[in-house]
């Protein structure tokens, strides 16, 4: 008998077709592109069609960022710029950072004049904020980013090998050549005292890209080209020729090649050399002497960065033996491998920390030096409800939770109480927190402008400085995910009820009033919800959409005829007569319109009309969201009663009351993405409000 799907193959025929559906994917010319080797002519050359692949690590990280495009945006009368780079594309979305385009602004314009040379690649760039505030991601993004990037043709970079040491008497162990240890840039082969000049009077620059390039080789490489030097009596033209070959350089954080991570340990365990190198004993026999750069290996995050990115994880617990490596690396861009002179580097030294370790920075005395070396970008929470709600969308998908139903709103609420966490009282302007939320993700509230928002962003210096993590309230929301309640939905009040839990233990809560502040903010929320269903419901009841549009075509009628002061038509005995207030009236009122405003409101209404008109476009009554909210409360307030949701408490339903909740329920599953046991469950709790007289009905 066959094996399943070989079609009567053999089972090594079979394997064998697998094995070449399998190399039929492989992309040969992107692999024969990024494993170019060349001479030092050809290298040359490539310099001389490309100069930007001699960019420096500052240039080629902020090449890399701006080549993913950038959009801009107005909020609150401030032109703001949003790189795509961070919506991490080349991941589908996977560490996207939201919400935090303003600290982004910053680091962007800090990595701009670090490109430029004008001062800040002299420093550390140090991303500081609460837990939970995104710092690692973007370190992480960044150093994923570059690895892409050198794999692309607009970010490749070349790095060389010594070869045919053997004739040279400089080959050891069998071995004709030697990969440069640090990955340097070609350019550097050419003695710093005539380097500029060469690159000059060979055209390698062009006016878009300056070639410049600084520093020295390594000391391993330094010591071969000595050698080799001394062999063909100083003729550097023969050393170039016979034993200097270009490869392309890929970074990867995996085989450490131009992406490093340092992590600090215990002060026990740590070890300057984790940073610049040591020495590898079981070379000292091949070469001689530990003074032999050969016998070293440069293999510290420092040397194994070069050319890219180096991130310290909580940069501030390092051992202060290690602060003077950092401020050498930073300031000097250089770095003292044991035994050895001084070695030039060539990246981007970016560190992150939270809150507690900063003060305790500001402090110590004794890192004062640091403190001026270091570039501070403020990381803070999110404090726009939509993008907070964007975080939590990105975990909590359909597609990645599978056999559960998330209730609509769920995420929202969620979302909702974290962003209230972390917002300051105002000082003025009479506004409740929630209020300030809504202001701030660009709701419109009457009597408040974009000015108040301005005013009210600028009066909270530390927010988002403080208060609950999108990780606590990620783990809340896989409590409610794995509990056995909620027959296969989690609703809002589940979640909610996680986050309260929660908070007993919650060991990043400084006291008893900001427990009781975290847990008022709950019952902020849960009045919120109500208001949510309450609105929704009203929405299901009155999404009659032949029943509301000619209410729409009547109201529009009747203002139409009211401002300009002529008779509306009665569509019934076709007379002509005075437009109807009470209709307007009552529309109106719905939306707390006062007498004295009618006049304002109807012409509003006439002129969004006008202008929908001069666009070319029909006007649709959906499209006003003050007039579609009033048609809506109208036409539920004239339809509620029927329904009686407030009978559902009951023990009994009759039959006409259940067909019009079903539809109800069948409107929310169609519209709303509920599903019949969400639907039922936010059918039952708004009865139970309306049972409470919370809601007239």
């Amino acid at each position: 008998m066959d094996q399943p799907g070989t079609s009567g193959q053999t089972p090594e025929s079979a394997i064998g077709s697998m094995v070449s559906l399998i190399a039929s994917m492989q992309d040969y010319d992107r692999y024969r592109d990024i494993a170019w080797e060349g001479s030092f002519e050809d290298y040359l050359q490539i310099v001389r069609d490309r100069p930007q692949v001699t960019r420096n690590a500052f240039q080629r990280v902020y090449d890399m960022v701006i080549s993913y495009g950038t959009e801009e945006y107005i909020d609150n009368k401030k032109k703001l710029i949003r790189y795509n780079f961070f919506r991490d594309e080349i991941e589908e979305g996977k560490d996207a950072v939201f919400g935090l385009d303003i600290p982004l602004m910053r680091l962007m314009n800090v990595l701009k004049a670090a490109a430029e040379g004008y001062g800040p690649e002299r420093r550390v760039i140090l991303l500081h904020g609460p837990v939970g505030s995104s710092k690692s991601t973007i370190a992480r993004l960044l150093k994923k980013g570059l690895e892409r990037y050198s794999q692309s043709a607009e970010g490749a970079l070349f790095t060389f090998k010594w070869v045919n040491l053997a004739e040279s008497g400089l080959a050891s162990g069998g071995a004709d050549s030697f990969d440069s240890p640090m990955h340097e840039e070609p350019l550097r082969l050419i003695p710093a005292e005539w380097r500029e000049k060469a690159i000059a009077k060979l055209g390698l620059s062009n006016d878009k890209y300056r070639v410049k390039v600084e520093g020295d080789l390594d000391p391993a490489s330094r010591f071969i080209f000595n050698g080799l030097m001394q062999h063909y009596k100083g003729d550097w033209g023969k050393v170039a020729a016979n034993h200097i070959r270009v490869k392309r350089l890929l970074l990867s954080e995996k085989d450490r090649i131009g992406i490093g991570t340092f992590q600090p340990k215990d002060e026990k365990n740590q070890d300057s050399t984790e940073l610049t190198g040591d020495i590898n004993y079981r070379k000292i026999a091949e070469y001689g002497s530990d003074s032999d750069p050969r016998a070293f290996n440069f293999d510290g995050e420092f040397n194994i960065a070069n050319r890219g990115i180096v991130e310290f994880v909580e940069v501030l617990k390092l051992d202060v033996a290690f602060l003077y490596d950092l401020l050498g690396a930073s300031q000097e861009h250089r770095i003292k491998p044991k035994k050895f002179a001084q070695t030039d580097i060539d990246e981007l030294i970016i560190g992150h920390t939270n809150e507690a370790e900063y003060k305790r920075l500001l402090n110590n005395e004794f890192m004062e030096a640091l403190r001026d070396r270091t570039i501070k970008i403020d990381v803070p929470y999110i404090t726009r409800l939509s993008d907070e709600i964007r975080i939590y969308e990105k975990d909590f998908n359909q597609e990645k939770v599978r056999g559960k139903h998330v209730a609509p709103h769920t995420l929202e609420v969620a979302s909702m109480w974290a962003v209230l966490t972390r917002l300051e009282e105002p000082k003025k302007h009479n506004l409740a927190v929630l209020q300030k939320m809504k202001l701030y993700d660009g709701k419109v509230l009457p009597g408040y402008t974009q000015d108040t928002v301005k005013e009210l962003r600028k009066e909270s210096k530390r927010e988002g400085m403080e208060g609950i993590s999108p990780r606590y309230v990620q783990d809340k929301i896989s409590n409610a995910l794995v509990s056995d309640t909620g027959e296969g939905t989690i609703n809002p009040f589940m979640v909610l009820n996680e986050l309260e839990k929660g908070l007993t233990h919650h060991s990043l809560i400084n006291g008893e009033e900001q427990r009781k502040r975290y847990r008022e903010a709950i019952g902020v929320v849960k009045r919120e919800y109500e208001e949510i269903v309450k609105n929704e419901v009203q929405r299901a009841i009155s999404a009659d959409e032949e029943a509301i549009s000619k209410l729409a075509a009547n109201y529009i009628d009747n203002i139409k005829a009211y401002t300009l002061k002529e008779k509306v038509k009665n569509r019934y005995t076709g007379q002509d007569e005075e437009p109807d207030e009470r209709l307007m009236r009552s529309i109106e009122e719905k939306i707390e319109v006062p007498e004295n405003r009618k006049d304002d409101f109807r012409r509003e209404i006439m002129n969004f009309i006008g202008a929908k008109a001069v666009e070319g476009k029909r006007f649709d009554w959906q499209t006003n969201d003050r007039l579609r909210r009033a048609l809506e409360l109208k036409l539920f307030e004239d339809q509620k009663d029927s329904i009686k949701l407030k009978t559902l408490v009951s023990a009994v339903v009759d039959k006409e009351t259940q067909e019009k909740i079903d539809i109800i329920k069948a409107r929310l599953m169609r519209y709303s993405s509920y599903n019949e046991v969400s639907a039922t469950d936010f059918v039952n709790y708004v009865a139970s409000i309306f049972a409470r007289g919370d809601a007239k009905g």
